[in-house]
């Protein structure tokens, strides 16, 4: 069907940007779409594992990254976004990837369309 990078740059919260990310990407999903989510900058904290919103009013932005990977979506988070927030693998949800700038680069050339949030 086609191939989409979608990669989330602004933090998970303060703004829709992670949610609308993530709904794009659960819809490419069900769509029968290859999705990678490309996790940058501020957008790495959304993989964060263990995140409580429950008095601030957003929904947890974790767990739609988690529903992503149940639904085949590839997350990749970029290295040194996630050493620069002071993160380890043990640290994002499972089956996030680590991987660096040049292995991102490749990943959206690979893909037929880039969405940027």
């Amino acid at each position: 069907m086609g191939s989409i990078s979608i990669v989330l740059r602004k933090a998970p919260y303060g703004t829709t940007d992670a949610a609308e990310a993530i709904r794009h990407a659960l819809g490419g999903a069900t769509e029968e779409m290859e999705v990678q989510l490309i996790l940058l900058d501020g957008g790495v904290n959304a993989a964060r594992k263990n995140q409580d919103m429950a008095s601030t009013g957003f929904v947890n932005i974790g767990e739609g990254i988690g529903d992503c990977i149940d639904m085949d979506v590839v997350v990749s988070a970029d290295r040194e976004s996630v050493m620069e927030a002071g993160l380890e693998q043990s640290d994002l949800v499972d089956d996030v990837k680590i991987v660096s700038g040049s292995e991102i680069a490749a990943l959206i050339k690979a893909t037929d369309t880039t969405m940027i949030f």
